[in-house]
This record gives C-alpha cells, sequence and structure tokens, in this order.
C-alpha cells in the first residue's frame, strides 16, 4: 500500500474515534435526534450534485436510508445523549461487526468455523462484562440503545450489498434525504422546543455537528469505500481496528470518562473478537471468485 494511502487511513482512524467526542458534545447542547437531523442536512448539501434517481433500486435505497440512516443514527444519538461514560459505548458500538457475521450467516449461508464462532461470542461476552460493571450500571439503557444502533448497522451493510456500483457520495445523499424528515419529524415530538432553538446553537457547536457530518460520514466512509475499490478487503479491514482503541482514549484524554478493571477486561474481550472476525472475513472475501 502506498504510504500516502496508509496516511489517508491512519487519518480516518483518529478522525472516527475523535468523532466520539464531537457527537458527546452536539448531542448535549442540541438535543440527540436533532443534532443528528443537522448532521445529515449538511451532508444533503455537499452531496446534492451527486444525487440522482436509480432506477430500479429506490425500494432498497428507501429502506437503507430509513435502517442504516434514521435508525442507526437516532438510536446512537440517544444513546450518547443519554451516557456519561462514552468509552463503553464506544466499545460496544464494535458489535456491528459479529452483527454483520450472523446476519451474512442467516440470510446469505454463509458458512463460518470455530475461530470466527469463539470471535462472536468474545464479542458479544465483553460487552456482557461491560454492561455488569457497577461503575455504569446506571447507564444501561444506553449501552441497549448503542447494541441496538449496531444491529442496524449491520442490516444496513447487508442492504449496502445491494446497492453495489452506486457512487457512495449519491447514496449518502440518498441517505440524508430520506432521514431528515423522519428525524426532525421525531424531534419535534420527543425533543419539544428542539428545533425553535436551532437558530440560537453555538458556534462551537455547529462545529461539533460539521466536524461528524464531513469527518466521520463523507473523509470517512466515504474514504473507505475509495481504499477498498484498491486494495484487497484483506489488507484494508484490518488496519481500522485501531479506531475503537483510539476512541476510549480520546473520551478519556478529552471527556474525562473513567476507566474500570472490568470495562478494560469486556473491552479486551470485545476487540479481540471484533480483530479475529474482521481480519478472517477479509481473507475469506478476498480469496472468493469475484
Amino acid at each position: 500500500m502506498k504510504p500516502k494511502h496508509l496516511l489517508l487511513i491512519l487519518v480516518i482512524n483518529f478522525v472516527w474515534a475523535f468523532n466520539v467526542v464531537a457527537v458527546k458534545m452536539a448531542v448535549t447542547e442540541a438535543q440527540p435526534l436533532t443534532a443528528v437531523a443537522l448532521r445529515y442536512c449538511i451532508v444533503l448539501l455537499v452531496c446534492l450534485p451527486w444525487l440522482r434517481w436509480q432506477p430500479g433500486r429506490m425500494g432498497t435505497i428507501l429502506v437503507t436510508g430509513l435502517i442504516a440512516g434514521a435508525l442507526f443514527m437516532g438510536l446512537g444519538g440517544l444513546g450518547f445523549a443519554l451516557a456519561d461514560n462514552v468509552s463503553a459505548l464506544a466499545i460496544a458500538g464494535q458489535l456491528g461487526v459479529p452483527f454483520s457475521l450472523l446476519l451474512a450467516v442467516f440470510v446469505y449461508r454463509e458458512r463460518i468455523r470455530w475461530p470466527r464462532i469463539t470471535a462472536v461470542v468474545l464479542c458479544f461476552l465483553g460487552v456482557a462484562v461491560m454492561g455488569f460493571d457497577p461503575a455504569i450500571a446506571h447507564e444501561s439503557i444506553a449501552l441497549w440503545l448503542t447494541v441496538t444502533a449496531s444491529l442496524c448497522w449491520a442490516i444496513g451493510n447487508l442492504l449496502f450489498r445491494k446497492l453495489a456500483g452506486i457512487s457512495v457520495l449519491t447514496i449518502h445523499a440518498w441517505l440524508a434525504l430520506i432521514s431528515i424528515p423522519m428525524l426532525f419529524g421525531a424531534s419535534l415530538i420527543f425533543e419539544p422546543g428542539a428545533f425553535a432553538r436551532i437558530p440560537d446553537l453555538r458556534l462551537d457547536t455547529w462545529g461539533w455537528i460539521t466536524y461528524s457530518a464531513l469527518g466521520a460520514s463523507l473523509l470517512g466512509h466515504g474514504g473507505m469505500s475509495w481504499l477498498f475499490q484498491r486494495y484487497p478487503v484483506s489488507t484494508v479491514s484490518p488496519l481500522t481496528l485501531p479506531a475503537p482503541l483510539l476512541s476510549v482514549i480520546m473520551a478519556v484524554v478529552v471527556l474525562g470518562t473513567p476507566i474500570t478493571g472490568q470495562m478494560v477486561a469486556g473491552g479486551i474481550l470485545t476487540l479481540i473478537g471484533v480483530a479475529i472476525i474482521t481480519t478472517r472475513t477479509a481473507q475469506k472475501r478476498d480469496l472468493e471468485p469475484s
């Protein structure tokens, strides 16, 4: 891999890691559903030139926008708004990896052997260990919201397979267009007054929202899609593994979130499982005939 492309992956890892801080700041100041809706407004504004009607695939795009857009981002935002310790959420969010594998087994009849089966068990065991930590017992709702959001992300991954060949910017434009009215509608119902306070949001709050939109969504996901077009999956995927660890470090350094021994143990179990699934699944995909 060329050095400039390795640098891009390094930047993406740090962008995704710091997004933990950006999301927490944004949902605290602007309310979660409103913050996510505004994030998608920025994404739509940037991606609007790539918005194209996709004959025969709009049904899939609509469902993808609902699940991988509004539900995934909305539930994730709610989780961050309810949590004081976002480090645990950064780890729990990695359950999207084992969820994706399990869905591939059930939907595509993909066969998995004992290394990945063991890895799935490790992932869920790690989150369970963190969930029973007395230090974050009061944040169980936030943890479960993050787990549910991870499931939505995994379902979205399956749907993205059906959108192969469509520009990532076109997909993001449609996800934003579909998600915005749903999120703003939910905000009007569940966050009274939040919509009216948008003009009064501080400049730094807009900065956090813009960071998530341009950094995490477009640079992060768009950059990874670009790299996957140029390198084998087994080369690119493992290089994203530092992101959750960096997220925890960012949360501790910037937000001052506490770390307990039980959280460390649960996090290690989950990240080991994610690493095994990521590397072995990537190798398997590269061996499949294209």
